[in-house]
């Protein structure tokens, strides 16, 4: 393995460690789910389908859009299933819930920004982004719309949907809705690992090349 695939694997292991955690910051504060859970929650009430099974359920429908954006998934989508829930509980598991509302304030903003930078640390990786943020890169490289409009306007509809469903929404649920996309679109370009091209051959440069171009004494 080449110490650039070595990084690259480990920035993705960070990234969805990190990404998992952060969501357990934010339960913790229990300031209002994510926009995606809201639908979760929603889609389970109307469905009577458990809210877990749900949750696969909407990831596979996810994955089904990536067909006509040509989003390719890759080691990086199937470790995105593996290792954020055993992450996010991890996170449950030491974090307590605060009393104070500033705490669970400070918290939640905490997890936010923490899920921002994850996400550019394992998208940043170029191994194959998880379902819902596959869906973001995938319409900004097909329409070439900013990464921060794209995951505003998911964000955005599925809250609406979520909430139509019967979802409950919090004051942190919104939030995340506003601000996911802008945070991500700052973090991405910084953490995107950049792809290694070889150097073009320029016949310009050969000796023979050079020779020719040297004046005669």
């Amino acid at each position: 393995m080449t110490l650039l695939g070595a990084w690259r694997g480990a920035q993705l292991l960070a990234g969805l460690f990190l990404y998992g955690f952060s969501l357990a910051m934010m339960i913790r504060a229990t300031l209002g789910v994510s926009p995606w859970d809201v639908l979760s929650q929603g889609s389970s009430i109307q469905t009577g389908i458990p809210f877990g099974y749900m949750t696969n359920i909407i990831g596979a429908v996810v994955l089904l859009l990536w067909i006509p954006l040509r989003q390719k998934p890759g080691v990086g989508t199937v470790l995105n299933v593996l290792l954020v829930g055993p992450s996010a509980e991890i996170g449950l598991a030491v974090l307590g819930e605060p009393e104070a509302l500033w705490a669970r304030i400070l918290l939640f903003s905490g997890g936010l920004v923490l899920l921002a930078v994850a996400s550019g640390l394992y998208i940043g990786a170029r191994l194959g982004p998880g379902p819902r943020d596959g869906l973001m890169t995938g319409l900004h490289r097909r329409f070439g719309l900013p990464i921060w409009l794209v995951r505003t306007a998911i964000e955005g509809t599925v809250l609406l949907l979520g909430w139509l469903l019967g979802g409950s929404v919090g004051i942190g649920t919104v939030a995340f809705a506003l601000l996911i996309g802008p945070l991500i679109s700052l973090v991405l370009p910084v953490l995107r690992i950049p792809e290694h091209r070889e150097p073009r051959f320029q016949p310009s440069c050969t000796p023979r090349a050079l020779g020719s171009a040297v004046p005669p004494t």
